[in-house]
């Protein structure tokens, strides 16, 4: 296992070994009492089975991080976005420090300091992936605990989101060009995601059953592979209203579906990319901006310059809600993972209840007005 020996600069050394064969380990004392509470104490911890190699801290932050993330099963998205938040985000901070020497202020720090350019979400996103590399390191026995503990993040805003006018969808329909304007009625008429548009092809739309069945999306790193939808609840089927079905039908016509069976392609290219498809959506909404301005367009077909391919999803949502779906109907219309998720979204959009309240104990207690005391304690 060991002993204690004592150095000729008088200091007491203490070697140890893990395990029968392994390198020999040692620290130094200035006292023999100080070694011999040191051994005893890696002893216990050995006959615990929550000895921590003092050398395997020394690794640093990035190399473990890197080595974690090789291994994960994440989805393609988000594989590529761990990449990329750890090494603009926190490589600069923690990468080439050891696990064993991070401190939990140094952790919050950090997140102090994320905060001053990011939004909280962000933020969250960031620290949580940077916590699941400690703790991996933790349960590998790489270091004896996660300084991410008790992190205080930032406070999200309430976002709330206001739906698209029907006048501004229509408007925004109208100002794209020909091979892209009949997305914008399949998003706002199915709630579909904008890779899952993309990633749409002939064989998933059944024109005779008015239905699109939703399993697949475009890589969300630019290829042109498809991949599973975002979670296994945005696996779903959707019905297709006659004006989705008339605007898919006429851009079939125009615009025949290629060998990959998809059926939006850009004018050059053989698919979308989001950041292609970010441009053309933000010449349509100055040219609607500039019929609006000139009179041409109501006032209510503006579209907001925040407006993104997302805001169509919110839109199909507040029509659901405005003509009487359940929230499970939403849900399930959405592909969120739970009705939870829907309500944090979309609660504000639902008729208000107070009347409804009123008019189900009217209907019941209306007349109690009319009841008089018979006697002391009683009706």
């Amino acid at each position: 296992m060991g002993g204690i020996t004592k150095r000729p600069d008088g200091k007491w050394r203490a070697r140890w070994r893990e395990y029968p064969g392994a390198k020999e380990q040692s620290k130094h004392f200035p006292r023999r009492i100080d070694a011999e509470d040191h051994l005893a104490q890696v002893r216990a911890d050995l006959l615990r089975g929550s000895y921590i190699d003092p050398r395997a801290g020394q690794t640093t932050f990035r190399d473990f991080a890197e080595e974690w993330r090789q291994i994960q099963t994440h989805r393609a998205s988000t594989s590529h976005q761990v990449e990329s938040y750890l090494r603009n985000h926190v490589y600069p901070v923690l990468g080439d420090k050891p696990l064993g020497g991070v401190r939990r202020t140094q952790i919050q720090a950090m997140v102090k300091g994320l905060s001053e350019s990011l939004a909280p979400a962000t933020v969250e996103v960031i620290y949580r992936h940077t916590a699941a590399v400690f703790k991996a390191a933790a349960a590998d026995r790489l270091i004896a605990s996660t300084p991410c503990v008790d992190i205080p993040l930032p406070k999200r805003e309430p976002r709330v989101v206001l739906p698209l006018e029907v006048d501004a969808v229509q408007a925004l329909a109208g100002a794209m060009p020909s091979h892209a304007s009949a997305m914008i009625a399949l998003a706002a008429g199915t709630g579909m995601r904008q890779g899952e548009c993309f990633g749409l092809t002939l064989d998933r739309v059944d024109l005779l059953r008015r239905t699109v069945t939703i399993d697949r999306q475009t890589d969300p790193e630019g290829s042109a592979s498809l991949t599973p939808p975002k979670t296994l609840s945005s696996h779903r089927t959707v019905p297709l209203p006659d004006v989705v079905v008339l605007a898919l039908a006429a851009h079939i016509k125009r615009h025949p579906v290629g060998d990959d069976g998809r059926i939006f392609r850009p004018a050059r290219g053989t698919h979308w990319r989001r950041n292609r498809f970010r441009e053309v959506l933000r010449r349509a909404r100055a040219d609607v901006g500039g019929l609006v301005a000139a009179g041409h367009l109501p006032l209510t077909a503006t579209v907001p310059e925040s407006m993104t391919f997302h805001d169509l999803r919110h839109f199909y949502a507040s029509l659901l809600i405005r003509h009487g779906e359940s929230v499970k109907v939403v849900q399930a219309r959405l592909g969120h993972a739970s009705a939870s998720e829907t309500l944090d979204t979309y609660s504000h959009l639902w008729p208000d209840s107070e009347d409804t309240t009123r008019a189900a104990v009217d209907s019941v207690l209306g007349s109690v007005a009319d009841y008089s005391r018979t006697s002391e304690g009683q009706w």
